[in-house]
């Protein structure tokens, strides 16, 4: 049966016209009904029509697979025994599909090995048995159940992609301004301190008594520091490096501070420096391989860091290895840390992954995966 045989039966409502505007309806969830008679069906229909939902059919195994694989179902009613691709063999491979391994299914069957086929049901992936005929009150009152539940996980699936877009805006805010202080920090703080340096060396030069010329010298060298401050704090918030050349020298660069740093040391394997990446990309990579040399410093007790940053077409990738006392895998899976956390947020808001492996007295692994500008 083909797509083109997909049903959807809605409850007709007379149009009414009020001076306040309507409250907005719920979206429709979609339920599939699988059965290979068509008198099943359409009495699965007859029964659920007043739910007022998208009720879809699909007469084999096979058409509810591809109908399963276009559509997000908030219930699928199964039948048991169907010729070629059994209900158990259907549940099998919706279970196995990504986008529905998590979709409830119900059984219906009129079976005389009621209880043999229940285990095989739910062994499958069924959430519920229910045997035919049917009790009508039973049935509605359970796809109902299964309905109000899709409805508010799709409804907190929304408020997610709302607050990660959030997140990312802020993010984004947030790199921006730091660009931006750290230009005048750089550019405006840097000029002076430069100019004020001129002016003490010109006055240095015209005086004779030794120690006005040793304050002179004194006032130099404090210049020079604060210049290197300036410089520290600019780089801090946003590395020049980054921008002018590129992820790949920024994280060599970062490294070789790190290193000089804490004396933890650090072996790098990178691509060529002439590998460009996307400016958003790369700033999320460089933070997050900066949140991961923080938690090295101030957990891990490790000696040696090593890490490998890698690019293709698809995936830019970043690999960081210790060899420190390791994170417990409570700490991992607890996600307490708002560290940890910021680097899953930042990866996802590219579709990007960051999975943390701890063997307790071995270190820890970081591996980070990001597709080529793919937001999420």
């Amino acid at each position: 049966m083909s797509d083109a045989a997909t049903v959807a039966r809605t409850a007709a409502e007379p149009e009414v016209f009020s001076a306040d505007a309507p409250p907005e309806a719920a979206p429709q969830a979609k339920i599939l009904l699988v059965d290979d008679e068509p008198k099943s069906l359409f009495a699965l229909q007859e029964l659920l029509s007043t739910l007022g939902q998208n009720l879809m059919i699909a007469q084999s195994g096979e058409e509810a697979l591809r109908l399963a694989l276009k559509n997000d179902f908030a219930v699928i009613l199964l039948d048991v025994r169907m010729p070629g691709m059994d209900g158990f063999e259907t549940a099998r491979m919706i279970r196995s599909r990504e986008r529905s391994r998590l979709t409830p299914i119900i059984f219906l069957t009129a079976a005389a090995d009621e209880m043999g086929s229940m285990f095989r049901g739910y062994e499958a992936g069924a959430v519920d048995y229910l045997p035919k005929p049917v009790v009508p009150e039973i049935l509605k009152a359970k796809v109902a159940v299964f309905v109000e539940l899709f409805r508010k996980s799709e409804r907190l699936r929304e408020s997610e992609e709302k607050l990660r877009r959030l997140a990312a805006h802020l993010i984004s805010v947030r790199e921006e301004e730091r660009a931006h202080i750290a230009r005048e920090i750089h550019d405006e703080l840097g000029q002076v301190l430069t100019g004020l340096k001129m002016e003490v060396t010109w006055l240095a030069k015209r005086l004779k008594e030794k120690p006005l010329v040793e304050k002179t010298d004194s006032m130099c060298k404090l210049i020079d520091t604060t210049v290197q401050t300036v410089r520290k704090i600019a780089t801090g918030l946003r590395p020049e490096m980054l921008d002018d050349m590129g992820v790949v020298a920024a994280v060599a660069w970062y490294a070789k501070e790190f290193q000089k740093r804490t004396g933890i040391r650090c072996r790098a394997k990178l691509p060529p420096e002439t590998v460009k990446l996307d400016v958003d990309v790369s700033t999320t990579m460089f933070r997050i391989f900066q949140e991961i040399l923080t938690n090295v410093a101030r957990h891990s007790r490790a000696t040696r860091v090593d890490l490998e940053l890698s690019v293709n077409e698809e995936r830019v990738a970043l690999d960081v290895i210790d060899n420190g006392v390791g994170i417990a895998e409570t700490e991992v899976n607890g996600m307490k840390s708002l560290g940890l956390l910021g680097m899953h947020e930042r990866a996802l808001l590219f579709g990007g992954e960051v999975k943390i492996i701890g063997t307790p007295g071995h270190g820890t692994r970081v591996a980070v995966s990001i597709p080529m500008r793919q937001r999420a």
